[in-house]
């Protein structure tokens, strides 16, 4: 029994031998992995060598199932080559090289993801030796760029559990990619208190791998100024790559930890009249934070308060304070702010408006406003300064020194903030008559002149007008307050008149008297009136065209010789008369002499002719 199990043995050893023997005819190299990008062409390359020659060899490409099955795509011998029919690669592939060359190449073009398998090069010789070596082909895709989108809504800090930041999403990688969050370039994770990151994959219709990452943290105050990001890694031909999302922070409410309160308008001082505006704001920005201002017994809840027209009364310590509604404690802080309303009360002038004083007298005034800062009192009369102090002194009074005094006082650190009070001053004494420079006037007989009496004194005077030889037409009296009463008369003038203007009053009279000397008008010359002128001219133009008219005929009839001669006596006959009977006399301005002309040139006297001739004259 045991000698037949030793025989058994020895031939199974030398059977496994010469199996050995035949393989180690021949001798193939390849590559552990080759990797690609989906879509693009990979090279699978077997390398060979044999003791037998290259001669006659048979090539064969397998790739292997996912069941661990051999399934043929290629067959190369010395008649032929040939790609199985009815395979995912058919249309595929190709082999490239020869055997001369101890190298042949399986290229896969448009390689998908289903391609990624273990792929087999069977090299066989005519003497049966045999060789074989495998190459896995990885298939990887470019995932597409991440996303983040951050929680829209407002995370408290009061909140017990942890709160969602933001989700982190890549699409279409192969293999899966990965995501790592960061919070101000520190990496997250979830075995970090607090830190919650829940990942999911999906896997498209496509083959392809889609990864989302949700980030949930436990927020406090100091998240409100962190930034977060995804960074993304996968894999490539040949290594590893990576990109990183935008940064986005996210809204934290937190409540305050201090309050503060402040005048936020006017700046500077403030003056009575005024409009304050106050303002409150804490440090946090929880909206279940409740701000109240107050003052005294006067609360708003309100983070601003407006008061207008302030008085003195506003003065005194604004508080703010900020309560957290949502809190079981309800904690509450505060801060507070003095507010100081400076103020000018109305001037008191001494002594009391109005005031008399007698000519000669001094008068003292006085003007005083009690005020919260320093005053400066200036004294004006008709808008003009006449004194700088809160004192008023005036000396020797006369009608000149009554009137209205105002004392302006004015505060010079707060621009508009002043107040005012008046005296009115009257200077008692008898009348005073202004007189004009000259009293003597004259003015033409009929007319009517205009006498103005101007009188001052205190109190008031009565005045009236007298006249001599005219008549007094109207008077008007007008009141000129310090400057006394203007009385004015309208006289006629009819002929020299003497007119008296008298005032009085409880300590005197005054008179003015105003002599008018009448003077006869000159009488005019009468004009011609353009009426006139034109009927003249027109009678003048007819006048000469009847003369024309009267010529004309003239001249006609002397023509026709119905005119007699220079004596008239004598007729004219139509008896043709001879040469010697028609004359012309001729005057020379050298000679009184006539000299007649025959009609032949002949010089005759007129006594030749008998006394019967022609007269023509120039």
């Amino acid at each position: 029994m045991a000698v037949r199990d030793a025989a058994s043995l020895l031939v199974g050893l030398l059977v496994l031998f010469h199996t050995w023997e035949a393989w180690a005819a021949v001798e193939v190299n390849m590559e552990d992995r080759v990797e690609v990008i989906r879509g693009t062409t990979a090279q699978i390359a077997c390398m060979f060598t044999s003791v037998d020659g290259v001669g006659g060899m048979i090539i064969q490409w397998f790739y292997m199932t996912r069941s661990g099955e051999r399934q043929r795509i290629y067959y190369q011998d010395a008649t032929r080559k040939e790609v199985e029919r009815g395979i995912p690669f058919t249309e595929r592939i190709s082999v490239n090289g020869t055997v001369a060359t101890g190298e042949v190449v399986l290229i896969i073009s448009d390689v998908q993801l289903e391609d990624e398998l273990e792929y087999v090069c069977l090299v066989k010789t005519l003497t049966d030796g045999a060789g074989e070596g495998r190459t896995k082909l990885k298939v990887f895709e470019i995932p597409n760029i991440p996303t983040i989108e951050r929680e829209p809504r407002g995370i408290s800090v009061h909140e017990d559990s942890p709160s969602k930041i933001g989700t982190c999403e890549v699409k279409n990688g192969f293999p899966k990619p990965n995501i790592t969050w960061y919070r101000n370039n520190t990496p997250l994770n979830a075995a970090q208190d607090g830190v919650i990151v829940e990942p999911s994959i999906t896997t498209e219709s496509s083959g392809l791998f889609s990864f989302k990452s949700e980030l949930s943290i436990k927020v406090v105050k100091e998240d409100k100024d962190d930034l977060f990001y995804c960074e993304v890694t996968y894999f490539v031909p040949g290594g590893i790559k990576m990109t990183e999302t935008s940064r986005i922070n996210i809204t934290v409410y937190y409540p305050s930890t201090a309050v503060n309160v402040w005048v936020d308008s006017p700046k500077g001082k403030i003056k009575e009249g005024d409009t304050i505006v106050l303002r409150c704001i804490g440090n946090g920005n929880d909206a279940s934070s409740l701000l109240t201002i107050t003052h005294g017994d006067v609360s708003w809840d309100s983070d601003e308060v407006v008061l207008q027209n302030v008085t003195r009364l506003h003065s005194g310590v604004y508080h703010c304070t900020s309560m957290n509604i949502e809190t079981v404690t309800f904690e509450e802080i505060s801060g507070n702010t003095t507010v100081f309303v400076n103020y000018l009360d109305p001037a008191v002038v001494m002594p009391k408006d109005p005031i008399v004083v007698a000519q000669g007298e001094e008068l003292k005034a006085t003007c005083n406003a009690l005020s919260s800062l320093q005053t400066h009192t200036v004294w004006f009369k008709n808008g003009e300064k006449v004194s700088q102090g809160n004192s008023l002194i005036l000396k020797d009074a006369t009608f000149d020194t009554a009137g209205t005094y105002v004392c302006v006082v004015t505060v010079p650190e707060i621009e508009g903030m002043e107040t005012n009070g008046k005296l009115q001053v009257n200077v008692q004494g008898p009348p005073q008559i202004i007189k004009p420079e000259s009293t003597e006037m004259e003015e033409s007989y009929g007319t009517t002149v205009q006498l103005i009496c101007h009188v001052r004194g205190f109190p008031a005077p009565s005045t009236n007008w007298d006249t001599s030889g005219g008549k007094v037409l109207n008077t008007e009296i007008q009141a000129l307050g310090e400057k006394g009463i203007k009385n004015t008369a309208f006289v006629e003038v009819t002929s020299d008149i003497t007119a008296l203007c008298k005032a009085s009053n409880a300590y005197g009279t005054d008179a003015m008297t105003l002599n008018i000397k009448a003077r006869k008008a000159a009488i005019p010359p009468k004009k011609i009136k353009k009426e006139g002128s034109g009927v003249i001219i027109a009678v003048l133009i007819i006048c000469i065209l009847l003369l024309a008219i009267l010529g004309s005929v003239l001249y006609f009839l002397y023509k026709k010789g119905k005119i007699c001669g220079r004596s008239g006596k004598q007729d004219l006959t139509k008896e043709k008369s001879s040469k010697d009977n028609i004359v012309v006399e001729m005057k020379s301005d050298n000679t009184e002499e006539a000299v007649l002309l025959g009609v032949n040139g002949e010089k005759q006297t007129p006594s030749d002719q008998g006394g019967k001739y022609l007269e023509l004259q120039k």
